[in-house]
């Protein structure tokens, strides 16, 4: 059955506007205020969740027409509209920006689009572009525009009067201004921003941003006048059952400040599998709980390689479990302290753990970003690449993943060790996962 619930989409024209501090604080505010809130994520992203998690107390899921699929974002946004009293979904880039956008799940699911504009260098072009955001898609749903960054009270009616509202809200939707404050800043670096647990005054600045947002009209906004926004949330069909493939299987998940682009969802798509999670800290020096197959996901070796190669116990169980046959599926961060080498941007050159040939030198510019599919027998993953490092090795690598301009990553394999720089998104293929965890003659 169709459930009605409040949502909205935090977009904007470009990235670097604010939309990530906006969604969060007005997440933390409504949550604040005792409403039930859930937040998502749209596109591939592992850093935005972190303080949308924060805000609202609850796990972030992602949402993409072509990465998760249509009938996944349907089903969990049904299930969170069940359980909620308002949705906030933050938006990817800008607005109209990638193949499927931010405009195209807005208008796939009717999600009333909030645009937020840095407006910190402009004035009347605030009204041109909040114009052109509205309608440069015939039929967009449309919940209004907020100035960020503004300078003054002055330059804040000076916006208003640029999309012509005379006060009055003005037709496309005037929802306030929030000031310049270095108190509610959310620190970046070059992956984006940091990760809000690294932070101890995390909370202290979303709750700042949300003290802020509760001076402007739509941080006013209760109850009754979150109901403009509703949404009509269609019910999912039912899913085709999840084979339990990994039944029976321990699978051992790095997990600490180094590893810690995980998926929610790529937890629960192990364990609808069948598979029990258990995780250590390499950060730690932990050797490999007992286990059947390891999973190395993405996160910061560069910023940690150090202490990582330094580590001993972590390095010599994992290479004790594939010198028995047993599987390690390595991505991008997961997969770079696997090489001999790994050098620093600020040139310091680390001795790793030796489990693939060759090495690993961290760059200025970004290598790679988009979407990513991996091409497997049992089916094909779907998922992305973002990484500012280069690998160079003497390994052959097996197969290559596919983008809309041909080939992709390179997946290396040696033994029972796969690796590349592709993220997985593990509900898009139950079968292809499980093979990932699977050694030759499992069943």
């Amino acid at each position: 059955m169709t459930q009605l619930c409040p949502a909205v989409l935090v977009a904007a024209p470009a990235s670097g506007q604010g939309k990530t501090t906006v969604a969060a604080a007005l997440a933390r505010l409504h949550t604040r205020a005792g409403r039930r809130v859930r937040a998502f994520k749209c596109g591939p992203d592992f850093l935005d969740p972190h303080w949308l998690a924060l805000a609202t107390g609850h796990p972030v899921h992602n949402v993409d027409l072509w990465m998760t699929g249509e009938d996944d974002a349907r089903a969990r946004l049904h299930a969170a509209a069940l359980e909620s009293d308002l949705i906030v979904v933050e938006g990817v880039m800008g607005l109209f920006d990638g193949e499927p956008s931010a405009a195209d799940l807005a208008l796939r699911f009717g999600l009333p689009v909030l645009a937020v504009i840095d407006a910190s260098a402009m004035a009347g072009t605030f009204g041109a572009m909040a114009f052109g955001l509205r309608h440069f898609r015939p039929g967009l749903p449309w919940a209004g525009v907020l100035a960020n960054r503004v300078a003054s009270e002055r330059h804040a009616q000076m916006l208003e009067e640029a999309l012509g509202s005379g006060g009055s809200g003005g037709a496309d939707g005037f929802l306030g201004a929030v000031m310049r404050d270095a108190a509610f800043t959310l620190p970046e670096r070059h992956l984006g921003l940091t990760v809000a647990a690294e932070l101890p005054d995390a909370l202290a600045r979303l709750d700042a941003a949300a003290d802020a947002l509760a001076r402007t009209p739509l941080g006013r906004m209760d109850a009754a006048a979150l109901v403009r926004w509703a949404v009509p949330f269609e019910a999912p069909t039912t899913p085709a059952a999840v084979p339990p493939l990994l039944k029976g299987k321990t699978i051992a998940v790095a997990c600490d400040a180094a590893f810690c682009f995980i998926y929610p969802a790529n937890l629960d798509a192990l364990r609808s599998l069948g598979a029990e999670l258990v995780f250590f800290s390499p950060l730690a020096d932990q050797p490999l709980p007992a286990c059947n197959a390891v999973w190395l996901p993405g996160g910061y070796p560069e910023l940690h390689a150090a202490t990582l190669a330094a580590g001993r116990a972590c390095r010599d169980s994992l290479a004790a479990h594939v010198q028995a046959g047993r599987p390690v599926w390595a991505e991008c961060g997961g997969m770079m302290p696997l090489f001999d080498q790994l050098t620093t941007l600020d040139g310091d050159e680390h001795a790793m753990w030796g489990l693939l040939p060759g090495r690993v030198a961290m760059q200025q510019r970004l290598a790679a970003l988009g979407p990513q599919q991996l091409v497997l027998p049992e089916g094909s993953l779907r998922g992305h690449t973002f990484h500012y490092s280069r690998c160079e090795s003497t390994l052959e690598p097996v197969r290559f993943t596919e983008s809309a301009r041909g080939n992709g990553e390179a997946v290396y394999q040696a033994g029972s060790l796969q690796a590349s720089y592709f993220h997985a998104w593990f509900a898009s293929s139950p079968e292809a996962t499980a093979s990932l965890f699977l050694a030759e003659g499992d069943a």
